[in-house]
């Protein structure tokens, strides 16, 4: 009998899977493991890294996934898990030790149908530690719960991985697989949309690697921005006003060019953004000296491309009218 299955989706992640599988095999849990790599036909070595992992490690499986896409690779694990809990794991991430000792515990003390932890930013080289600089601050932070650092347990509208009892996915389908990206939050959506609860346990917290580039960084938030409007418009109830705000830093930055009287508006909006940006830089420079002067850098290129994202998501699928509504009649 399994009491937890570990899903891991994978593709092409030779240069830190054999790292964060170390966090993952040392977990210090008193029942049954089993870890399922779904590998997305990966062209740079990590099937062959797998493989030979699995061959020292029984709990180890290595299972394919053809559609390449992670809510693909979550459901082909999700149909081989034998666990009465299911972790999400990833392989951009290292795991403390109880991790998944701490989430099946809460699990069991009932009140909560997703337990989560924090995701704290963790740079292993060059451009991965300017970034993670900058998504440790509250302009790379922005609304979500589970990247803040807390002390005690929180509920959240979201999570970052985490543990959930078999029977809920089984009961909500598993993830939906037309969500390319963003499949964790639809996912969480529907699970809030259903009365479930989602709590984050600063003990879970997992030190999450960033992007390593300032193009991949640009790609990720990209294709964020636009599933991030189609999950809002599907999920009304799962836009917070923080989501606005890149977008409407991208239109004013955009209109601010124009050489227009009516654009002054957009001028002063896009002054008041770049010394928001000059004075986080300056904060951050105090404790992360001359790393700190790729920040505003880094910050434009989160907020821009998602913003933008944003915006081609709402053409793409629809703009997400009812949400941003409801988000701005709140008080």
């Amino acid at each position: 009998m399994v009491d937890v299955s570990v899903l891991v989706p994978v593709r092409n992640e030779a240069a830190s899977i054999e790292e964060a599988v170390a966090t993952m095999r040392a977990q210090r849990f008193p029942g049954r493991l089993e870890l399922l790599f779904m590998d997305g036909r990966s062209e740079d070595g990590t099937r062959e890294i797998l493989d030979r992992l699995a061959r020292e490690d029984a709990r180890i499986v290595v299972l394919d996934n053809p559609a390449r896409g992670i809510p693909q690779a979550l459901n082909v694990g999700l149909r081989h898990a034998r666990g009465r809990f299911i972790a999400r794991m990833d392989a951009h991430a290292l795991y403390p030790p109880d991790y998944l000792a701490t989430g099946v515990r809460r699990l069991e003390q009932g009140g909560a149908d997703y337990v989560t932890g924090l995701q704290l930013p963790h740079g292993v080289d060059t451009w991965s530690r300017r970034i993670a600089l900058a998504l440790g601050s509250p302009l790379g932070v922005g609304g979500a719960g589970f990247r803040r650092h807390i002390t005690r347990e929180m509920e959240t509208d979201a999570g970052f991985t985490g543990l959930w009892r078999r029977e809920l996915l089984d009961r909500l389908g598993g993830w939906n697989e037309a969500w390319a990206v963003n499949e964790d939050g639809e996912l969480a959506a529907r699970l809030r949309e259903g009365g479930g609860r989602i709590v984050c346990v600063p003990e879970m917290a997992a030190r999450y690697v960033p992007r390593r580039s300032l193009g991949a960084l640009a790609r990720q938030y990209w294709r964020y921005g636009q599933y991030r409007a189609k999950t809002c418009r599907r999920h009304p109830e799962s836009l917070r006003r923080s989501h606005l705000l890149p977008p409407a830093v991208t239109v004013a930055l955009g209109g601010a060019l124009v050489p227009s009287r009516a654009a002054a508006p957009l001028r002063l909006a896009a002054s008041v953004y770049g010394f928001a940006l000059v004075a986080e830089t300056a904060r951050l420079a105090r404790s992360a000296g001359r790393q700190a002067l790729w920040a505003p850098l880094v910050f434009a290129v989160m907020h821009l491309s998602w913003g933008a994202g944003f915006l081609v998501g709402c053409a793409r699928f629809g703009p997400p009218l009812d949400a941003i509504g409801a988000t701005l009649r709140r008080p």
